[in-house]
């Protein structure tokens, strides 16, 4: 069974991921990914054209990249039409690879990418607004602006429950969330 992991930004989706992993779950981590394609020189050719000045040597830096995206929204499309299928082909590996059993994809874009239908069950991770702001705004590098810009380009939480097989609302400590995520596998596995 393929379970697609989603949620928008600071929802605690890679909390979510880390306790799966705890359960012996295998979880293909999109993000991971692409941060992996973009430093092992995979991500630096395929972008040379598109954006030369965000690549130094093989890799790709992600700050230049962000600031060129921020300058530019609309190069996101094209930079995501040439990294997601660089991406879901190591997908396709990782659900060759883990054919029996349950397996989780872990993206923030499943929705977003119209990929929800190519899982056995959507789980959604949630968070209050203002608790997710803050946790955003937590992070190293994170601005106001940048968090406007990320939140536009992601699908909005009602949106994302609405597609949801089930909904991990994620309001309280890693505690709460560990005990949530574990009775939702659980439930899943009976």
């Amino acid at each position: 069974m393929i379970i697609g992991l989603t949620g928008s930004i600071a929802t605690g989706k890679s909390e979510v991921a880390k306790i799966l992993r705890t359960l012996n779950i295998p979880v293909f981590d999109a993000d991971a990914t692409v941060h992996q394609i973009y430093e092992n020189g995979t991500a630096a050719q395929a972008l040379t054209k598109l954006c030369p000045e965000a690549i130094t040597g093989k890799i790709v830096d992600r700050k230049i990249l962000s600031k060129l995206v921020a300058q530019n929204p609309e190069l996101l499309k094209s930079i995501t039409a040439i990294i997601h299928p660089i991406v879901l082909e190591a997908e396709l590996k990782f659900r060759a690879a883990h054919s029996e059993g349950l397996a989780v994809i872990d993206s923030p874009l499943i929705l977003e990418a119209g990929r929800a239908r190519d899982m056995d069950l959507l789980i959604v991770v949630s968070s209050m607004p203002a608790i997710q702001k803050a946790r955003a705004l937590a992070r190293p590098g994170m601005t106001p602006e940048k968090f406007e810009l990320i939140t536009s380009k992601q699908m909005p939480d009602d949106e994302k429950r609405a597609w949801a097989d089930y909904v991990i609302e994620n309001n309280g400590t890693l505690e709460e969330l560990a005990a949530t995520t574990t009775s939702l596998i659980a439930h899943i596995r009976e």
